[in-house]
């Protein structure tokens, strides 16, 4: 087909025309219906759909705001206290601790760890938590199961458990705690968790070995497609085999026996991984049918928290509602100094969860997330993750972005410091900047790690890269932990001013002490060689080749020349375990806020070399191991607190790292979310969320109104785009009629 101009000038006044009637609807790209946008919800979006929503193998960050919705582990974190402390969850009080020797006799707990055998955590359950709504409950008028003997015909048809007819709850028993622990052990569900418990729970290493013969004896004369992942096999009934490291006492008590002293044990009750598991919902989802139709604890979870998962569309959308048999928990009274004048308080003694309904939509592109979340669909963007807060924090700092429209619609911007840490180290094993084999070596590696210490310059690399959105480290207790309030600044690299203040020594100081390591101006003071170090981290793209001139920019100072090796994760971490770096780059999240978990980094027993343990830096010190095998065992106490003190002198006198920073973990909510406080630590916070419906309607209604002046020029509009053709129309009409006189004349 041959098209002429006068052909797209009418396509483009039409889609002028489309563009400008389009104009006077609005805006039109809310992610859910806007009648929902008055119900009590609270609407967010998440980047990638969850894969383990089974508290057995759920680990993830993306998995957390549904797991811990929805499960109730024995402990959880106190919402806004900091540093974190742990409070019970479904239980009366918190767990109590008996310690044995090896002949079973009870010692204190003030015992050296070595003569304690085991640890007995005894919990006792609150009586009547109840759980939600699920068919795997629902009872006959006899009392019998309705649907745990299911055959294929009647699941079909069904895609979510509450498509069943018939619903039921029990009570959440101590029977459901120690099934949950036996099941770590199935090999039909791969758990994070297992390797590790397996040698801290009396007995569930022996036990993993045994359900894993019982498994295979269940596969015997089965074909391969039916032990294949599209077969079946017969449930697995944990209750059927004994767990020797766990004893149901009675309906709501429950006994865990860990091998020795291992108080950071509490920290686990507070993970899914604890999280309670009816034998029914064990049994329900075993029955053949229910995987093929994703009818599972991946997609389906059943617990005893304040939501249910009733809505599970992948890679779309998810949704919870409010669990009807939730007894409601108080909204916390206490917090950290700031939160009563933040107004994280007001709530006080008032029942949770505040929220009916959590709608989640899936959003894989960060600029349609950031434009409905500013327009007010979203109450938040993510809740699991901390940039969109942190970004839109410096898009107000620096005036760029959507700085304005952050400002004017008065969005919440709250943010704390991660659990965790980015630091430089120094191998311990190596001739130059380790420990040193002589008194005078060690001196002189001494003086030159100092005199790094001072030169690199974090507060500048927080101002440059971190938009001052960090915080500088002074030892491996970093900020959220028990002791971090005496992580002071180190006297070899600031100096305290009149004020009370701290400033970072000059360079000269620096210099100072490289003359005494032996270094002048970088070079070695025998050999006149320079002074040339090897630099081993990972990372790649344009940002990171910045941080990689800063960092050579700080041992230029000095005149030391660095041999940079930047390699892929996988090699940096060979060269790590082999003990060839010199100097490097890594970072530490925590597992749980105790900073056992922290100063276990540099303990002796723990060197990557040669245990294959988490001390990168492979250093040694006994003063400091010694303090280190004490304080692991003990409570949050002034003696606990001692022991820290000492073990932070130690290493900023001898520094095995420069500890570098914590980045900032950011919340982003809008004016009418109430109670929102972001943490990396706590993952249970949707229930302290409470929304002012009536001001969300109000503002996005006053942020997306329509646009109306097109309809003011739509008739010019129409009549600029009919005149042409009028007139097209006229000349042609013209011309068909001289043209007619002309045939007349000729005839006649």
């Amino acid at each position: 087909m041959n098209f002429d101009k006068s052909h797209f000038r009418k396509i483009g006044a039409g889609l002028l025309v489309a563009a400008l009637l389009s104009g006077c609807n609005g805006v039109t790209n809310e992610p859910v219906p806007k009648a929902l946008l008055a119900e009590n919800a609270l609407f967010t979006s998440y980047q990638e759909s969850p894969k383990y929503l089974d508290s057995t193998s759920s680990y993830s960050n993306n998995e957390t705001p549904w797991t811990y919705a929805v499960y109730e582990p024995p402990l959880k974190y106190h919402y806004l206290k900091r540093p974190y402390e742990l409070e019970t969850r479904t239980l009366t009080q918190m767990p109590s601790v008996k310690y044995l020797s090896q002949n079973g006799r009870e010692l204190s707990g003030q015992s050296p760890a070595d003569q304690i055998a085991e640890s007995v955590f005894e919990l006792k359950i609150q009586p009547g938590i109840m759980y939600q709504p699920h068919p795997a409950f629902a009872k006959t008028a006899d009392g019998q199961h309705r649907y745990l003997a299911l055959k294929d015909s009647e699941i079909e048809g069904k895609r979510r458990p509450y498509d069943f007819e018939h619903m039921g709850t029990r009570e959440l028993l101590a029977e459901d705690y120690a099934y949950a622990i036996k099941r770590l052990a199935t090999p039909r569900v791969k758990s994070p968790s297992f390797g590790f418990l397996s040698e801290k729970i009396v007995g569930l290493a022996d036990y993993g070995k045994h359900i894993k013969k019982v498994n295979e004896q269940l596969k015997q004369g089965k074909s391969a497609r039916e032990v294949g992942p599209l077969g079946h096999l017969p449930w697995l009934d944990f209750r059927e085999h004994a767990l020797s490291g766990v004893e149901v006492v009675d309906a709501h008590t429950l006994k865990i026996r860990v091998v020795g002293k291992y108080p950071q044990f509490k920290y686990w009750l507070a993970m899914t991984f604890f999280a309670p598991i009816p034998w029914e919902v064990d049994a329900f989802y075993s029955q053949d049918g229910m995987s093929r139709r994703n009818l599972n604890p991946d997609t389906w979870p059943v617990g005893s928290g304040p939501y249910m998962l009733t809505e599970y569309i992948p890679n779309s959308r998810m949704e919870l509602v409010r669990n009807p048999n939730y007894r409601g928990v108080p909204y916390p009274c206490e917090g950290a100094p700031g939160d009563q004048e933040k107004g994280l308080l007001k709530d006080c003694g008032k029942k949770t969860p505040f929220v009916d309904k959590v709608v989640s939509v899936i959003e894989k592109e960060s600029t349609a997330l950031a434009t409905k979340f500013i327009q007010g669909y979203y109450d938040m963007p993510q809740f699991e993750r901390g940039e969109p807060g942190i970004g839109y924090q410096v898009s107000i700092q620096d005036g760029t972005g959507r700085a304005k429209e952050l400002l004017e619609r008065k969005i919440q911007l709250p943010s704390t410091i991660q659990v965790g840490f980015w630091h430089f180290g120094f191998n311990w094993l190596d001739p130059v900047v380790g420990l040193g084999k002589t008194p005078e070596e060690k001196i002189r590696n001494k003086k030159l790690r100092q005199a790094l210490a001072i030169a690199f310059d974090f507060e500048e690399y927080v101002s440059i890269f971190e938009d001052d959105r960090a915080q500088v480290n002074h030892s491996v207790v970093v900020p959220g932990l028990f002791g971090n309030n005496l992580s002071q600044p180190n006297p070899v690299i600031y100096d305290k001013l009149p004020d009370g203040k701290y400033k970072r020594k000059s360079i000269e100081a620096a210099k100072k002490l490289m003359v005494e390591a032996g270094y002048p101006n970088g070079r070695d003071a025998k050999t006149g060689q320079p002074l040339v170090l090897n630099y081993d981290t990972q990372g790649v793209g344009p940002g990171y080749k910045a941080r990689l001139d800063w960092v050579s920019k700080q041992f230029a100072k000095l005149n030391i020349q660095i041999e940079i090796r930047n390699t892929d994760y996988n090699r940096f971490q060979d060269k790590m375990r082999k003990g060839s770096a010199q100097f490097y780059f890594w970072g530490w999240l925590a597992d749980y806020p105790d900073p056992e978990n922290f100063l276990f980094l540099l303990y002796g027993p723990n060197s990557k070399v040669k245990f294959d343990g988490e001390n990168s830096s492979n250093y040694a010190n006994a003063e400091y191991d010694k303090l280190f095998d004490r304080m692991k065992d003990l409570d949050d106490t002034p003696e606990r607190a001692a022991m820290i003190a000492k073990m932070i002198e130690i290493t900023q006198d001898e520094l095995p790292m420069l500890y570098g920073w914590s980045e900032e973990f950011g919340g982003a909510y809008h004016q009418w979310v109430s109670n929102g406080k972001p943490s990396n630590i706590i993952r249970d916070s949707l229930p302290y969320l409470r929304i002012d419906t009536q001001l969300r309607s109000n503002k996005i209604k006053e942020w997306n109104q329509g646009i109306w002046w097109p309809v003011a020029i739509l008739p010019l509009l129409l009549l600029a785009v009919a005149w042409p053709a009028w007139q097209a129309w006229r000349r042609r009409q013209s011309q068909r009629a001289v043209q007619a006189t002309s045939q007349s004349q000729r005839r006649l």
